[in-house]
């Protein structure tokens, strides 16, 4: 198993003693550790203000956008999962 693999099977796995933890559980403990391991948090380095004040984003912040709105859609899921 690669360890990005490894991670999210530990996550799914992961049992406390004396504390029952439902499969819902364990499933949004592992699309956490997906998400950790596929998408992870970054920091967004805008720029600063453009001229204007508006104007498009460039490719590289469109793509970190987009892998930010994926971990967001990711990690609603497990929060739904554990509700």
């Amino acid at each position: 198993m690669t360890p990005t693999t490894e991670a999210i099977w530990e996550a799914f796995n992961e049992d406390e003693p004396g504390v029952f933890v439902s499969y819902a559980d364990n499933l949004a403990a592992a699309i956490e550790a997906l998400a950790d391991q596929v998408v992870p948090e970054e920091d967004c380095n805008r720029q600063g203000m453009r001229p204007g004040g508006t104007g498009a984003l460039s490719p590289a912040e469109a793509h970190q956008d987009q892998r930010q709105r994926t971990r967001r859609q990711l990690l609603a899921i497990a929060k739904e999962l554990k509700e």
